[in-house]
């Protein structure tokens, strides 16, 4: 077993290990020439997430975050014989105990301990989802020139979790319908969505609707780790990396709302019911993650309560930050529909088809390969 012998590795050195032997990841077909033999040995993946997971004196100290996810062997998914653990799930969960091989007893042959420990270095990182407006000619300037500051109309920072799990929502009740495996994806979902995100509405057609989702801690950022020669140790704890970032434009989103079935690329609707939501799926730069939104058309709101305009607080530096919602939801939901009406009806074209629309994120999805390596590899900034 690793550090028999002498002192275990730091989480810092066992990330540095997996780092090295993580030639694999986002490789279909695997080459044995391209793995080293411990990237395909099962025993030094079980003993890293051992040490990482159940020795390591950080997971003892994490009491609110102590469920482990341990993938099945992929020869053995749709047959059955995982049928004792969690039906056909990929995966199984168990809850932290001092001893591994006691935590999993006779499943431990069907495990695949590197993906076991991929999926549990994703799911034990912290992330945080910016959602944002900001102007197409705001962001042309930011793209042209990566030095100029981007300001967004609005925005709003959303603290979210990994899950290899899926929850579909009724967009009419906004309850959870079931929650069944995302697996091989990994799905960050806000279950608040409605609220959280009511008073993001596009109200211009130069608006463009902005996602980002950035992993600030957790188990991918030891505390073991040095600052690197031009940082210093509070720069470092601030450090996070992004592994989604896109936008689309009020166009878009309003073509993809009006016809219900979509042609083009970046935008794929899902179900234009009889009701005023739609469930929209914006994918990626490159094709790669998946955002879903709920959008809906923002009607004329006649009664109004008195209430703060915005969730948003403008913080020493001119940094937006979150601040307290002071009122009921429903009177902040309709102080902001008021206010988008009123905006989208002053910039309306000749036509009178400026239509405001409210996108509130639900989900971002996206394979754990593509965030095991941007986690592994990315430069931190």
């Amino acid at each position: 077993m690793l550090g028999n012998g002498g002192e275990s590795p730091s989480r810092y050195e066992l990330l540095s290990m997996v780092k090295k032997h993580s030639n694999l990841i986002g490789k279909t077909v695997v080459d044995e020439e391209d793995a080293s033999n411990v990237e395909m040995d099962q025993k030094f993946w079980h003993d890293v997430l051992d040490l990482y997971f159940i020795g390591g004196r950080e997971s003892k100290e994490q009491q609110d975050d102590d469920l482990l996810f341990f993938v099945t062997k992929m020869s053995l998914h749709g047959y059955g014989f995982n049928d004792n653990i969690e039906g056909n799930s990929p995966y199984f969960v168990r809850r932290w105990a001092a001893k591994l091989d006691d935590l999993v007893g006779e499943s431990s042959m069907i495990i695949d301990w590197r993906r076991s420990l991929y999926l549990n270095l994703i799911a034990h990182t912290s992330y945080s989802i910016t959602v944002a407006i900001c102007s197409h000619q705001s962001l042309q300037n930011h793209q042209s020139n990566q030095g100029t500051a981007l300001s967004p109309i609005y925005k709003i920072v959303k603290t979210v979790y990994a899950s290899p799990s899926r929850v579909n929502f009724h967009l009419d009740s906004r309850k959870e319908v079931e929650t069944k495996p995302a697996y091989p994806d990994i799905c960050f979902a806000v279950d608040d969505f409605d609220s959280t995100f009511d008073a993001v509405v596009l109200t211009d057609t130069d608006h463009c609707y902005c996602v980002l989702l950035n992993a600030v801690g957790g188990a991918a950022f030891p505390s073991e780790i040095p600052p690197q020669d031009n940082a210093d140790a509070e720069e470092t704890n601030k450090a996070k990396i992004t592994l989604f970032s896109g936008f689309v434009s009020y166009e878009m989103v309003r073509e993809a709302y009006d016809a219900g079935k979509s042609g083009f690329g970046s935008l794929l609707p899902f179900g234009n019911s009889a009701g005023k939501t739609d469930r929209i799926y914006m994918k990626g730069p490159g094709g790669r993650g998946e955002v879903e939104v709920a959008v809906s058309g923002v009607v004329d709101q006649s009664l109004d309560e008195s209430g703060p305009h915005s969730p948003l607080q403008i913080s020493e530096g001119g940094k937006f930050r979150i601040g307290a919602i002071v009122r009921k939801a429903a009177s902040v939901a309709q102080v902001a529909a008021k206010n988008a009406y009123a905006v989208a009806s002053s910039t309306r074209n000749a036509d009178g088809e400026m239509v405001p629309l409210k996108c509130c994120l639900m989900s971002v999805s996206l394979p754990w390969e593509h965030i095991a390596y941007d986690l592994l590899f990315k430069v931190c900034r």
